[in-house]
C-alpha cells in the first residue's frame, strides 16, 4: 500500500511539474506576443514621425524635417527587424506576413514619395500628395491587419493559459480529495503562500501610501478634501492632490487629472506628486513648475496618448497671495462673499504641445475658499445624459461654509447627480482662509 501511495505521488508530482510548464511557457508566450504588440505600436508611431517630418519639411524647407525624417526612417527600421524576430521565434507565419508587405509598402513609400520631395521640394506636390494619402491608407490597414492578428494569437493564448489553470486546479483538488495523508504537505505549501500574500499586501499598501493624494495643515486656514475613484475595488485612481509646505510661509498647492483612469493611471500619480514637489523646492514660479514637469513628464512615459491637466499653486500664508499656473485645468474656482469666480487656464496641458506656460496672481481674503476639483464633478451626467457644466459655480456657491463641509457637499451632490456611479475620477481639494484663529478646545 506505502509503495502504491508513494507510485501514485510520484505520478502526481510528475503531472504537476508538466502543467507547470505548459503554463509557464504559455505565459511566456503571452509576454512575448504582448511584447510585439507594444513594439507594434512604436512602429507606427515612428511612420507617423516620418510623415510628419516630411510634410513639415515640404511646408517650410527647413533642414531640421530632413533630420528628423532621417532619424524616424532609422528608428522604424531597428523597430521593424525587433518585431520580425519576435515572430519568427513564435512561428507566426501570418503576422510576418503582413509585416513583410507592411514594411514593403514603406520602402515604396519612401521611394515613390519621401525622396524625391526631399530632392525637389517645389516639383510634382500635388501628385506626390495623391500618392502619398494613397500609401497611407494601404499602410494604416496593414497596420490594422498586423494588430488584429496579434490580438488574435492574444487572446487564443489567454484561452489556453485560462484552460491550463483551470486543469492545474480540478487536478489539485482531485489529489487532495483522493490522498488525504498529501494534506500535511499542501498545508505547509498553504501557509508559505499566505506569508508570501501577507508581504505582497503589505507592499501593495505601502505602494497605495505613495499614490494616495495627501494634504496638511496650513497656517491661517482650513483643509479639507475628498476623493472618489470611478473604479470600484481600488482606493486610488488618475486623480492627485497635494498640499505640501514649501517653507515657513509658503505652501505648494496641486491638483491634477490623468487621462484614464483605474492601475494604469494610479501608476503615475505618485511620479506627479513627488516629481512637482521636487521641482517646487527650487522653483517658486509656478509656469516654470509646469514647463520643467512637461519635460520630465515627456521623458519618463513612452505613451504619446497619455496627458495630464494640473493646476499648480504657491500660496503665501501669511499674505494670502496665490501665484498659480494651470495647464489645462478650467476646473479651479475661489468662492468669495459676493459669489463664485471660475480661474483662468494659463497654458495647454502637459505631454501634448510644446508651448509655453504663464501664472497669475490672486489675493484672498478673510473667508475666501480656494476650490479645486477634477472634471469628474464639472462632467458629472444626469440620468437623462446632461453634464453639470456651468452647474458647478451655483453647486460650489450653495456647498456648506467649511473646507471640509464643502468638499463633501460637493461629493454628495455628485452622487446623487450620477446615481452613485462615476464614469470619471473625482478629487476635491478645498482651502479656506480663517477669518480668526481656529478653535483648539
Amino acid at each position: 500500500m506505502t509503495a502504491f501511495l508513494m507510485l501514485t505521488l510520484a505520478f502526481a508530482v510528475q503531472g504537476t511539474f508538466e502543467t507547470r510548464a505548459q503554463i509557464a511557457n504559455t505565459f511566456a508566450r503571452l509576454a512575448e506576443i504582448q511584447r510585439a504588440q507594444l513594439e507594434l505600436e512604436e512602429l507606427l508611431r515612428l511612420q507617423i514621425d516620418e510623415e510628419n517630418s516630411l510634410r513639415g519639411y515640404s511646408l517650410t524647407r527647413d533642414q531640421f524635417y530632413v533630420t528628423e525624417y532621417e532619424l524616424a526612417a532609422a528608428g522604424y527600421t531597428a523597430q521593424q527587424n525587433t518585431i520580425r524576430k519576435i515572430l519568427e521565434a513564435q512561428r507566426l507565419r501570418w503576422p510576418l506576413r503582413l509585416l513583410r508587405d507592411y514594411a514593403a509598402l514603406q520602402k515604396s513609400w519612401r521611394a515613390q514619395v519621401a525622396r524625391p520631395l526631399i530632392r525637389h521640394p517645389r516639383q510634382r506636390l500635388v501628385e506626390l500628395d495623391k500618392r502619398n494619402k494613397l500609401f497611407a491608407d494601404y499602410e494604416a490597414e496593414s497596420g490594422a491587419a498586423i494588430r488584429d492578428a496579434l490580438a488574435v494569437t492574444d487572446a487564443q493564448l489567454v484561452r489556453a493559459a485560462q484552460v491550463q489553470l483551470d486543469r492545474s486546479a480540478y487536478l489539485r483538488a482531485y489529489w487532495l480529495v483522493a490522498f488525504g495523508l498529501l494534506a500535511i504537505l499542501f498545508n505547509v505549501y498553504r501557509s508559505r503562500l499566505n506569508r508570501e500574500l501577507e508581504q505582497e499586501r503589505n507592499i501593495t499598501e505601502i505602494l497605495q501610501q505613495a499614490f494616495r493624494s495627501e494634504s496638511v495643515p496650513l497656517p491661517h486656514c482650513e483643509v479639507g478634501s475628498a476623493y472618489l475613484s470611478a473604479t470600484n475595488h481600488i482606493a486610488v485612481g488618475g486623480d492627485v492632490f497635494d498640499v505640501y509646505r514649501l517653507s515657513e510661509t509658503r505652501a505648494l498647492v496641486l491638483i491634477a487629472d490623468i487621462s484614464g483612469k483605474g492601475v494604469d493611471a494610479a501608476v503615475l500619480t505618485a511620479f506627479i506628486k513627488f516629481m512637482v514637489r521636487a521641482i517646487a523646492l527650487r522653483c517658486s514660479d509656478p509656469a516654470g513648475i509646469l514647463a520643467e514637469f512637461d519635460v520630465a513628464l515627456s521623458k519618463a512615459v513612452a505613451n504619446p496618448y497619455l496627458f495630464v491637466s494640473m493646476f499648480v499653486g504657491v500660496l503665501d500664508t501669511e499674505t494670502f497671495a496665490l501665484e498659480y499656473g494651470s495647464a489645462g485645468h478650467d476646473c479651479a474656482y475661489v468662492r468669495r462673499r459676493n459669489g463664485v469666480e471660475q480661474l483662468a487656464v494659463t497654458g495647454p496641458v502637459l505631454g501634448v504641445m510644446n508651448e509655453p506656460f504663464g501664472s497669475r496672481k490672486i489675493q484672498l481674503a478673510a473667508g475666501d475658499t480656494l476650490v479645486l476639483t477634477t472634471d469628474g464633478l464639472s462632467e458629472i451626467r444626469n440620468r437623462a445624459g446632461e453634464p453639470l457644466g456651468a452647474g458647478t459655480l451655483a453647486l460650489i456657491e450653495s456647498a456648506g461654509p467649511r473646507a471640509q463641509q464643502l468638499a463633501d457637499d460637493l461629493v454628495k451632490q455628485a452622487k446623487a447627480r450620477g446615481g452613485r456611479r462615476l464614469r470619471d475620477d473625482l478629487a476635491i481639494l478645498a482651502i479656506r482662509v480663517l477669518e480668526t484663529e481656529p478653535d483648539r478646545a
